[in-house]
């Protein structure tokens, strides 16, 4: 039983949550999240709230770090429930565990995610307003009225590649490699999609961070074997 659980359910526990309240609190971060989502989770043993006498879920200010980090682990890590539930496993029983590919998850993964106006998002990118433009223009940044840490990450990204004569423009293919990514995601998906109960919607979620993670460690695998080339 997960540490969260206990905790959750000793005497005098207080600012207990509801799913609607823990909803609330994730969602303006993970917009995918839903009650049957947090149920799977719950099915999967990654999160253990405690319950009412009349059967209601209530979690914890735990329980809540732990959702944050399980779902920040699935967004930017591309990791599938399976690894996620070895490394909280380890969590819990006082260890230090680290993540295939040496990665540690840090607090900032429990940290809400900023929102930035386009003028803070220039500004903490170190780059131009012709950059962002330019981004935007090449569809490797979607326009909006405030923007996240992953807009902040590609952003980065994109000065430290216009170091090297890379300019958003060379990059438009990108966003076209992964539309067919996706339609080939939205495929493999199509038995799940065609049922309408919530525990089959939850579980194509989970498929489809798990698909996404395997396109991304080929596209790595390949784009290492082509910088060996290159350095050969």
């Amino acid at each position: 039983m997960a540490a969260s659980s206990a905790q959750a359910r000793q005497p005098g526990a207080t600012s207990l949550l509801s799913i609607g309240q823990v909803l609330a609190r994730l969602t303006p971060d993970f917009p995918d999240l839903t009650p049957s989502k947090l149920r799977f989770l719950e099915e999967q043993r990654l999160v253990s709230p405690a319950r009412t006498e009349s059967g209601y879920r209530k979690f914890c200010a735990s329980d809540l770090d732990r959702l944050r980090l399980i779902l920040s682990m699935q967004r930017d890590l591309y990791l599938p429930l399976k690894v996620i539930r070895g490394y909280l496993d380890d969590l819990d029983a006082g260890n230090s565990p680290t993540l295939p590919g040496g990665v540690t998850p840090g607090p900032s993964m429990l940290s809400t995610e900023r929102r930035l106006s386009r003028d803070e998002l220039i500004r903490e990118a170190g780059a131009s307003a012709a950059l962002l433009h330019d981004a935007v223009s090449a569809s490797i940044i979607l326009p909006a009225d405030v923007y996240g840490d992953d807009a902040l990450g590609v952003l980065r990204a994109l000065v430290e590649l216009q170091h090297s004569g890379i300019e958003p423009r060379h990059l438009r293919g990108f966003r076209g490699a992964a539309e067919r990514e996706l339609g080939l995601i939205e495929s493999a998906l199509v038995p799940l999609s065609r049922r309408r109960d919530a525990s089959s919607r939850a579980k194509a979620a989970e498929m489809a961070v798990e698909i996404a993670g395997n396109f991304e460690v080929i596209r790595g695998s390949l784009i290492r074997s082509a910088l060996g080339r290159l350095t050969s």
